[in-house]
């Protein structure tokens, strides 16, 4: 099965929109601090609100954004559901420097 590029398609109204979705993940400076935690292993709801000290409830919309726009994935492990970056979320490294 091929991947599919989650940044272009065979219509530009689709890709607009792929993109629009990416842009609002992104634009927010605490949706980048989840995916900079994300990746550096706080993946759980329980870790996540403890190094942000939000409650689960916004956390959880910043979390929707943030798959929404193709930047997490939500993955059920065996110990729980856990988060991770996509390749997509791997452009935080490169902003608010």
């Amino acid at each position: 099965m091929a991947i599919r590029d989650k940044t272009a398609s065979e219509t530009m109204e689709e890709t607009k929109a792929w993109h629009q979705k990416y842009l609002r993940a992104i634009n927010n400076p605490t949706r980048r601090e989840i995916l900079r935690a994300i990746q550096h292993g706080n993946k759980t709801m329980k870790s996540l609100t403890a190094t942000f000290g939000i409650d689960e409830k916004t956390l959880d919309w910043h979390l929707s954004i943030l798959i929404y726009g193709y930047c997490i994935e939500r993955k059920e492990t065996t110990t729980g559901i856990e988060y991770e970056s996509t390749k997509e979320g791997l452009v935080v490294d490169y902003m608010d420097k």
